[in-house]
């Protein structure tokens, strides 16, 4: 059976030379513990599956969009003390990143998006960087950040009801019971600038929280997740096609 178009790893070199993208997206996760219910690859998943059921619907648009496969590791130098949490530090990314976009701009990819799902990661420097040394036009995005209320009573930030709700819909057979999890509770700077967010430093992982979530997941549930996906994939695709059909030449209003 032939896999999607819109994902590369599913498609081959004939339907990939007879196609002119126009939008190449390349997700960015992370391999992080997510409390004590959740898989390390949690925000890989999420990022797939944001990813793809976006391209989708871009593609039954017009819109010729394809997902890269999803980088599995992210910025996690607050987490180093936590067993098998990979880091990779922002100048790794930022070479990651232009070796990409050597490939892409030598064969004339247009515009290329950036699609991240962990926090830590924070691409716009990086694209700052690269933008003056390509033609090719660079964007990113936090798929978490085109959720609108309505969905969830507490998000959390770490493992807590929205990325519990995703992955019991994503990949429940990944997901403990809530009844092992534990209740994401976080431990707050002491100084009121750190804690009140005026002042921004790493937080320590371990001595931030207990169980390494930040959120209780105990709300969760599959129909949230679901809802969750539809509402953020359906507004990603709308920015993926109207970037698919923008003139790179045209993009500001008069």
């Amino acid at each position: 059976m032939a896999g999607r178009p819109w994902v590369l790893a599913e498609t081959n070199w004939k339907e990939v030379e007879a196609t002119d993208y126009e939008v190449v997206v390349l997700p960015w996760g992370a391999t992080e513990a997510h409390n004590y219910h959740l898989p390390y690859s949690t925000d890989v998943i999420q990022c797939d599956q944001v990813a793809q059921a976006a391209a989708a619907q871009a593609w039954s648009r017009g819109a010729k969009v394809i997902v890269l496969p999803t980088v599995p590791f992210g910025v996690n130098t607050g987490q180093i003390d936590i067993k098998l949490d990979i880091n990779m530090n922002p100048s790794t990314q930022l070479a990651v990143l232009r070796d990409i976009c050597d490939v892409l701009e030598h064969q004339g990819i247009p515009k290329f998006v950036i699609l991240n799902g962990h926090g830590a990661n924070d691409f716009r420097q990086i694209v700052r960087e690269l933008w003056p040394q390509y033609e090719m036009f660079l964007c990113t995005l936090n798929w978490y950040n085109f959720l609108e209320d309505g969905i969830f009573d507490d998000p959390g930030d770490h493992a807590g009801e929205m990325e519990t709700s995703l992955i019991q819909h994503c990949a429940p057979d990944l997901v403990r019971p809530l009844s092992e999890a534990g209740d994401g509770a976080e431990r707050k700077f002491r100084i009121p600038a750190l804690r009140d967010g005026l002042v921004w430093t790493q937080r320590d992982w371990v001595a931030a929280t207990a169980d390494t979530g930040v959120g209780n997941p105990a709300t969760a549930t599959a129909a949230k997740g679901q809802r969750c996906l539809e509402q953020v994939s359906s507004r990603i695709a709308d920015f993926f096609v109207d970037l698919a059909d923008a003139d790179l030449d045209d993009l500001y209003e008069a």
